[in-house]
């Protein structure tokens, strides 16, 4: 290990411990005057050694649930006990997120979904109960110099300023523990760029099918922040060459298609992960924060699963995908329902699986004007994200035809935006509303008002803004032809 490494790690740490001194030496002295030990703990030590550490802190201590919760009433502005079960309690004091946990030890019962908890007594015990080393850090606290102690009995900082993810004991009594973790390591892997060590890489190749014993929702969580990481990719080949994909989203290593012996058809696996990446860099397009787009991200994933199950070889060696859009739009619905995910994420990233292909009808620039006012009606809210998607689709390594490609989407985003300025086209309704309708119409509410809702849409999608007159006139019209006029 680099000694500059390493000196460079532990002046991160003290520069950040000093910034946030304020909250912690409080807290500590508040523990201290109560005779409980207290020690900032696992993440919050390894973000402080590596610089990124936020405002959200982990404290561990020997002291129960109802004592910590003593311990910070009258000092932290609000506290809350979702996690007394697992020994946590929460508290916000200012612009910090604290969680207090009792020293631990969990392990499954090979049948349950859930942890079985028990309190431990000593920091080293609960450090070793820890998913890596790089988590198996502590720091006690007050951290006044005669009393603060760096904590780190597995060799955490080595591995931190080396960049690997060990366990701090066998990986297979960790995984046997809490086989999460192994989805935990494909999500460090992708947050923190860290490589994997091979007993570990071993170990989950091994025990993949013991994952199935956690719960949707647990999975669902580590499945989001391994793909709103800085490095998705190595994440997702960590599960998929493991077997861990195999279990928590099959549709992932099913792209891995044989390329036909005439190669007419790219790697569907490889140009998911590149779609992915190319989607990351042009997120700024949907997030003016700087923040990770799930929803995105995971359609650029997703895009093409859709492939396999419509994978037909014809004449002279073509090989189509025809309606894969369709096909893989209902497959992401319903792998996100198995994952227990909301059902507006489930819309939004589904929504954009079926409409990523459909700027190829495009062709040179050859859609009327009501054709790019459907494709902004369609895609709604999500237009934004369609943008992104659809150029980052794009993976040839034909540059001319590359190019050509992005100047077409350019053209069509130009016509999106003319259109928007002279028709607010993002805001497209009927010229009339319900009421409107029923008074010239002469009828109540009912399916009538829809369909002659619906009608004078397709008008206004077809035809763009219409004067009033002509409007009422073209809905007295439809309504002649309707079999309910006449009675």
């Amino acid at each position: 290990m680099s000694s500059d490494r390493l000196s460079e790690a532990q002046r991160r740490g003290v520069r950040e411990l000093l910034r946030i001194a304020p909250v912690i030496d409080e807290l500590g002295a508040r523990f201290q005057s109560a005779g409980v030990p207290l020690a900032l703990v696992g993440g919050s030590v390894r973000d402080a050694l590596l610089g990124r550490l936020g405002h959200d802190l982990d404290f561990t201590t020997r002291a129960r649930p109802d004592e910590i919760e003593r311990l910070l009433t009258g000092w932290a502005d609000a506290t809350w006990d979702i996690g007394r079960d697992f020994g946590t309690i929460g508290a916000r004091k200012g612009e910090w997120t604290i969680e207090i946990t009792t020293f631990r030890a969990e392990s499954y019962d090979p049948e349950s979904r859930k942890p079985t908890v028990t309190y431990g007594d000593t920091l080293d015990g609960d450090l070793g109960r820890r998913d890596f080393t790089v988590n198996a850090l502590a720091v006690t606290l007050p951290v006044t110099r005669p009393e603060r102690v760096f904590v780190d009995p597995y060799g955490g900082v080595t591995d931190l300023v080396a960049g690997v993810l060990r366990t701090p004991g066998t990986p297979e009594a960790s995984f046997t523990d809490d086989p999460l973790r192994m989805l935990r390591a494909a999500r460090f892997a992708s947050q923190l760029g860290f490589a994997v060590a091979p007993e570990v890489v071993e170990a989950i190749r091994a025990m993949a099918e013991r994952i199935s014993i956690v719960s949707a929702e647990r999975v669902r969580d580590e499945l989001v922040k391994l793909v709103c990481g800085a490095h998705p990719r190595a994440g997702l080949e960590l599960l998929v060459s493991t077997g861990l994909a195999d279990q928590v989203l099959p549709e992932l290593p099913a792209l891995r298609l044989e390329v036909d012996e005439h190669h007419r058809h790219k790697d569907v696996y490889e140009h998911s992960l590149t779609v992915l990446e190319q989607a990351i860099a042009q997120e700024q397009r949907v997030r003016t924060d700087g923040a990770a787009d799930f929803v995105t991200r995971f359609a650029a994933l997703m895009h093409d699963i859709g492939k396999p199950a419509t994978r037909r070889f014809e004449g002279g060696g073509r090989v189509t995908f025809h309606h894969h859009e369709v096909v893989g739009a209902k497959m992401t619905a319903k792998r996100m329902r198995a994952l227990r995910f909301s059902g507006e994420q489930i819309h939004d990233v589904a929504r954009l699986v079926e409409l990523h292909l459909r700027f190829h009808g495009y062709g040179g620039g050859e859609w009327t004007d009501s054709a790019v006012r459907r494709y902004v009606r369609d895609a709604g809210p999500l237009l934004d994200r369609l943008h992104v998607l659809t150029r980052a689709d794009c993976t040839t390594r034909n540059k001319r035809k590359a190019a050509a490609l992005q100047r077409t989407y350019d053209q069509l985003e130009d016509r999106i935006s003319r259109l928007a300025e002279e028709e607010e086209i993002n805001r497209i309704r009927p010229d009339l509303d319900g009421n409107a309708i029923m008074e010239l119409l002469g009828v109540g509410p009912g399916p009538i008002v829809g369909r002659a809702w619906r009608h004078l849409l397709e008008v206004r999608l077809d035809q763009g803004p219409q004067d009033p007159e002509a409007v009422r006139a073209e809905l007295l019209r439809w309504w002649k032809d309707q079999p309910e006029s006449s009675g």
